[in-house]
C-alpha cells in the first residue's frame, strides 16, 4: 500500500504532548493553542488567526461570518475535497461548482467571470442569480495541492459583484501569490492540520482574517459561544 500521506511525528513533539497532558490542557485552550495562533498569524502575515477543531469547522464558521445564509448559492471549484461542499450545506446554502482550469487545477476564472456577468445581476441588495432568484453568498476558491489561481483577478471579479471571498487554503500552508500568503486575500482564509496536511496536530484547523471584529466573533463561536472564564479540559 502506498499511503496518501504519512505524518512525521518526531523531534520535540513528544515533549510538547507530554507537557499538554501534564498541565491538563488538552482541547480548545491552553498555552500551545495561543502560541500556534500567533505563529500562524506571523507566518501568513495575517493580523489575526483563530484555532478551530478542524478544517471543516474553519470553513463552516468562516462562511457563516461572511454572511452566507440559508437559500444562498456559494461558488466553488469542481476539483475539491468534499469538506467545502459540506460546509456550504451545513448553512442551508447550495454549492455551484465552477469548472477548473486544466492547466492549474484551480477554479477557472474565465468561467467564473462569464457566469457572474451573464447569469447574475448585481445591485445594492447584492448579487442574485437570475434564473433561480437566489443570492450569491460567497466565492469559495479551493487552493488544491497548494496552488492558487490568479488571486488579483479573482478579487477584482468578487469586488465588481460585491461577493465576499472565503479561501479554502487547507492544502496551501506556505504557498504565496505575488509574495502574499494563501488565505490572506479574501475576507477570511481557512487552514487544516489534519494528518495528511503540511503540518499536523492530528486534527485542528485555523481561520485567518484582517478584520478584528470577525476574529473576535470567530473565537467566540469556536469556543462554544459561551461567556465568562471557565476552565475546559474535556
Amino acid at each position: 500500500m502506498i499511503p496518501l500521506s504519512s505524518p512525521n511525528i518526531s523531534g520535540n513533539e513528544w515533549t510538547y504532548i507530554k507537557d499538554c497532558l501534564d498541565t491538563g490542557w488538552v482541547s480548545s485552550a491552553g498555552a500551545y493553542v495561543g502560541k500556534m495562533e500567533e505563529d500562524v498569524a506571523r507566518f501568513t502575515g495575517s493580523p489575526f488567526a483563530v484555532a478551530t477543531s478542524n478544517g471543516t469547522t474553519a470553513l463552516h464558521i468562516s462562511l457563516l461570518l461572511a454572511g452566507v445564509r440559508a437559500g444562498d448559492l456559494v461558488l466553488s471549484p469542481d476539483i475539491t475535497f468534499v469538506a467545502p461542499v459540506n460546509s456550504i450545506k451545513y448553512l442551508g446554502a447550495d454549492p455551484v461548482l465552477i469548472d477548473s482550469d486544466p492547466q492549474t487545477w484551480q477554479m477557472d476564472l474565465k468561467i467564473l467571470d462569464s457566469f457572474l456577468s451573464g447569469e447574475t445581476e448585481t445591485s445594492s441588495r447584492g448579487c442574485y442569480h437570475l434564473s433561480s432568484g437566489k443570492r450569491i453568498g460567497a466565492i469559495l476558491p479551493v487552493h488544491v495541492l497548494g496552488g492558487l489561481c490568479d488571486m488579483d483577478l479573482l478579487m477584482e471579479i468578487s469586488g465588481r459583484h460585491g461577493i465576499p471571498v472565503v479561501e479554502d487554503a487547507t492544502e496551501a500552508l506556505g504557498s504565496r501569490y505575488r509574495e502574499k500568503h494563501a488565505g490572506t486575500f479574501g475576507l477570511l482564509g481557512c487552514f487544516s492540520f489534519n494528518g495528511n496536511k503540511i503540518i499536523t496536530t492530528g486534527g485542528g484547523g485555523m481561520v485567518v482574517t484582517a478584520d478584528p471584529n470577525l476574529a473576535k466573533r470567530c473565537k467566540h463561536l469556536t469556543t462554544q459561544a459561551k461567556s465568562g472564564t471557565g476552565r475546559n479540559c474535556s
